[in-house]
């Protein structure tokens, strides 16, 4: 069973890196606007890059949790989770905004 400062420990991991992964995927959104494409592809790969982090985090509570410890929930750990959620789909819409703001260039391009 890990304690609760141990899982406050990874909760506070987890944050870091949603915040992180969430922040480049806005990062993305506004490049993407500006059509600096390539650059707001990069920012989504730094994204998933914090989202790999945080998912390590996130698998150790869920292997000590399915190989039968018992952990405590606390409400830092829920926040946590909301945040990687959260994070999660902005990241997903990040990745559309990019589309949508490529087609409308090349919507542009042809009308000119």
């Amino acid at each position: 069973m890990q304690t609760v400062e141990e899982i406050q420990m990874l909760s506070f991991s987890i944050i870091l890196h949603a915040g992180n992964a969430r922040s480049s995927s806005m990062e993305a959104i506004a490049l993407a606007k500006n059509y600096e494409f390539e650059e707001a592809r990069r920012k989504i790969e730094e994204a998933n890059e914090e989202f790999t982090l945080a998912h390590h985090e996130q698998t150790k509570l869920l292997t000590a949790e399915a190989n039968g410890e018992v952990n405590t929930v606390t409400v830092i750990l829920i926040h946590a989770q909301d945040h990687l959620m959260t994070a999660m789909t902005v990241k997903e819409l990040a990745n559309e905004m990019i589309d949508m703001y490529e087609k409308m260039k090349s919507i542009e391009e042809g009308k000119r």
